[in-house]
This record gives structure tokens, sequence and C-alpha cells, in this order.
């Protein structure tokens, strides 16, 4: 089955670098025109807008920090007002905490970590589903993480922002699929992007992340492409009826 997006607005977050800039080309290259938010990387972000566009796609970059409430509502009536519609968000927002015992956690960095991975989809989500409601149909998309599967020590902060994001994607599931909407979890491991790569450095040590491919499934790390087939299927036709699931992309576990 070809997959055809023609006709429908996405709204990535996270979207210059990494997964998110992967998921907005997959996207475009299906037919979506592509919001993308950054948070510093203007750069990065143009190069993604022009990628899309040279897929005969529209795209604008808007810069925005997910975690604060006025900002994320300017960027969605920006987004409405330039493209008419939303019919897709993929929360794909994301930093790293920073590895230390729960004991030794700064309250700050806590916070922060919640409020980028489970607070801020909360309010797209929000902000974004009463539009969502006037589509014919609408898909919201939690890009977790693994880590909710094995909840390791250290992680406290990331591993409870994640398993959030993830109750926060169960209950819209329930709540919005009597107007059409579709809300699903994709929960990559260890990835091929920028902050895989420093978190590959922190925590095994190695200077290139490939040097770890032979200790995962298929002989390597996962891809962001990897990422974006999983995001580019569930959010299309070829997915009738999946809704409230989530989708491990790690070769079938370590």
């Amino acid at each position: 089955m070809e997959i055809s997006l023609k006709g429908r607005v996405a709204l990535v977050t996270g979207g210059s670098r990494g997964i998110g800039r992967s998921v907005a080309l997959a996207l475009a290259g299906a037919g979506a025109d592509v919001a993308i938010n950054y948070r510093r990387d203007g750069d990065a972000a143009a190069e993604t807008v022009a990628d899309i566009e040279k897929l005969g796609r529209k795209a604008k970059a808007y810069q925005a920090s997910v975690e604060n409430f006025d900002e994320v509502q300017a960027l969605v009536a920006d987004v409405l007002k330039d493209f008419g519609s939303i019919g897709i968000l993929i929360n794909n927002a994301g930093i790293a905490s920073r590895g230390r015992a729960i004991a030794d956690t700064d309250p700050a960095e806590l916070e922060r970590v919640l409020r980028v991975h489970a607070v801020a989809p909360h309010f797209l989500s929000g902000l974004v589903v009463p539009h969502m409601r006037k589509e014919k149909r609408g898909d919201i998309i939690m890009i977790s993480s693994v880590a909710t599967l094995h909840m390791a020590a250290n992680g406290a902060p990331y591993n409870m922002g994640k398993a959030a994001m993830e109750a926060l994607a169960l209950t819209l599931a329930k709540e919005e699929r009597v107007h059409g909407i579709r809300t699903n979890i994709v929960a990559p491991s260890l990835t091929d992007t920028e902050m895989g790569r420093r978190l590959a450095t922190a925590r095994s040590g190695v200077a290139d992340i490939h040097d770890l491919d032979k200790l995962y499934p298929f002989g390597r790390v996962s891809s962001p492409e990897d990422v974006a087939a999983a995001v580019l299927w569930l959010v299309s036709d070829a997915n009738p009826y999946a809704n409230g699931q989530k989708i491990n992309i790690d070769g079938g576990g370590m």
C-alpha cells in the first residue's frame, strides 16, 4: 500500500535535527506539509525546511521552548495561521538527564526534564486537539524511549518524564478516539543522533557510537530513519485501527 499524506499538515517539535528531522522528512516525502519547531539551532531548522521544500512540500520553522506555555500558545497560533490546520502532531522535543543518582539530582534538573518530556506534550496536545477534531483524521505521536522498559539506575528524571509522556498518550488515545484521533507511542533504543552520541560517550566511554554496533540487534544501533518509518506508518491510512499502542524500535530487545 502506497502511503500518502497529501493534504495533511504536521507539526514536529524538536524537528531541526536527529529523529525529529528524519520524521519531518519522511512525512514530507509522503506528501504532508510540515511545521518545524526548534529551540536553539536556527541554521539546522532552516536546512530541514529547505530539504522539505526540495520535496515539493510547504515548510516553515518556528522557534519556541516547548516547556513554556506562552511560547507554545504562540507556536500553535502561528502554525494554524500559516498552514490552516494541524492534523499530525509529533511530540519529539527532548533533553537528556545528567545520569546522577536520585540522591544527587538537582531539583531544577528534575523539574526541567519533566516539563520537556511530559508537561510540554500535555500543553501542545491540549492546544492542538480542538483543531484536530475538525479534521477527517488526526494523529498524535509521542516519541518516548525504551528507557521506560528498564528504568535503569541514574536516570530517574528521564525515566519519569518518558513514563509520564506514555501515560498522557494512553489517556489521550481513549479520550479522543471518538473524534477520529489516534494517539500512539514510538520508543527508540540508543539511536545515532547528537544526543545518542553524547549518551554513548558518557555511559560507555566510546568515541564513536558505532563502536557499540556489535552489541545491538542486526549489528547496529538504530537510526533516525528507523524511528521515522514507524511514525510514518502509524499516522497513515496504512494504520486504520492501531490506537494507544507503543512500538519499541529496539530490534527486538538487547
